[in-house]
């Protein structure tokens, strides 16, 4: 007999979607703002477009990898539900959740890396998922909690900046020139809807309109509040001022920390989480300036960082009475073990991700290039690329069309910019 339709549940997962949708223009801004100016177009369309790219991935071929049924030793999925074939209305299955070169990157990177991810970590017979360890399935998973993606997405795409930022190397005057966002409202504006649309991220991962689906909105507010707290007051404390950007920054950082154990863990703990993160990030992020590490947005400081922190933290902190799940215990409701598998999967989505990403990468530098040429860098990515400027306060600058780019007249530009990076598509 199938699963009758909860009206309920069905109108709470529709409006969740709306609200993670809203997230990726919202990281947009966020990044948008902390570019130059020259930058800001192509760094907002990298995630706009990627709805697109991935978009139609998913239907045609991702579900079907990420969540059909297993082809073999918990690795991937086969092609059972290619085109979203028999996939219907019916409730069922898990929860979850230079510019061609950059599709091309796009394409690839959320095939071969984040669909085998998300299979491990989310599909039933997935090899790291809790899921599998439910009584009703196969015990062959290794029990890694990740309520909603801090391990397939933000661990994922934290280790992939890093090995993107290797191979892309610092950008042209890094180090010299100022690099300062160019627009911290923009900032402030795309972290508020990155809030907003989290709730729908982190609460919509219950499945349904639940109990479970509370505590995940609150706990994502409380880590998220106490991170961008957290980080404002150090910030205070190191350079003797409070940091606008700090403090939309963290409020990610706690965003991203209690993902992977928004469902499982009590609030007390959230704020623990969410402390953590702010504290954890903020010195990730002084750290790279100081070894100078040209990640221009942060992605490995605070989605790194931050994703790590956060399932790591969910070993230590979950609690079956909030899951209602008896295998969803941490080390301080005495499960030990617990750490140890969340650890495993650091390990296992870390370095599958960092050599994975790092192959794809040279791949596609060797054969049709990834960074754009010293005179486009000076010009920036807006007009050499979309041949369009993000601001047009002035009758001076670069002609758009007809006819090639021309060089910039005096003092139209700031010399530097941001080379497009896989850390900015997640």
């Amino acid at each position: 007999m199938e699963n009758p339709i909860d009206t309920g549940n069905t109108a709470w997962m529709l409006t969740a979607s709306a609200f993670v949708l809203l997230m990726t223009p919202g990281l947009g801004f966020f990044y948008g703002g902390l570019t130059r100016n020259k930058n800001v177009l192509a760094t907002i369309m990298q995630s706009f477009i990627t709805i697109g790219v991935v978009g139609v991935l998913w239907v045609v071929v991702g579900y079907s990898l990420a969540f059909g049924p297993d082809a073999g030793l918990g690795l991937i999925g086969n092609f059972d539900w290619i085109g979203l074939k028999d996939v219907g209305q019916e409730p069922g299955g898990p929860n979850g959740a230079v510019y061609g070169p950059f599709l091309l990157f796009t394409a690839i990177w959320s095939l071969v890396v984040y669909v085998p991810v998300a299979h491990w970590v989310f599909a039933y017979d997935g090899w790291l998922s809790a899921f599998a360890t439910n009584p009703e399935t196969p015990d062959i998973g290794l029990n890694s909690l990740d309520f909603a993606g801090g391990l397939a997405i933000h661990v994922n795409a934290g280790v992939a900046a890093l090995a993107a930022v290797l191979v892309f190397g610092k950008r042209k005057g890094y180090g010299t020139t100022p690099m300062e966002p160019h627009d911290v409202t923009m900032v402030v504006l795309g972290a508020a809807l990155l809030w907003f649309g989290w709730f729908g991220f982190n609460a919509g991962s219950a499945g349904g309109a639940t109990g479970q689906a509370v505590s995940a909105l609150v706990n994502t507010n409380s880590a998220a509040a106490m991170a961008a707290l957290t980080w404002t007051l150090l910030s205070w404390w190191a350079g003797g001022k409070p940091s606008v950007v700090g403090a939309a920054a963290g409020a990610v950082a706690g965003l991203v920390a209690v993902t992977p154990a928004s469902g499982y863990v009590q609030p007390m703990e959230s704020l623990a989480i969410g402390f953590g993160a702010g504290a954890l990030c903020y010195f990730a992020v002084r750290l790279r300036a100081r070894i100078k590490l040209d990640d221009s947005l942060d992605v490995v400081g605070v989605h790194g960082v931050g994703g790590i922190w956060g399932a790591l933290a969910t070993g230590l902190f979950a609690a079956a009475s909030v899951s209602g799940l008896s295998y969803a215990d941490g080390l301080f409701n005495g499960h030990a073990q617990q750490v140890w598998d969340q650890s495993v999967g650091v390990v296992a989505v870390g370095a599958y991700s960092f050599i994975v990403t790092f192959v794809i990468l040279k791949v596609l530098d060797l054969t049709v290039g990834i960074r754009v040429s010293e005179d486009e860098e000076e010009l920036g990515l807006d007009v050499t690329q979309h041949g369009e400027r993000a601001y047009t306060l002035d009758e001076g600058g670069v002609p758009l069309s007809p006819g090639p780019v021309l060089p910039a007249p005096p003092m139209a530009y700031t010399a530097g910019t941001a080379a497009p990076t896989a850390g900015q598509a997640g």
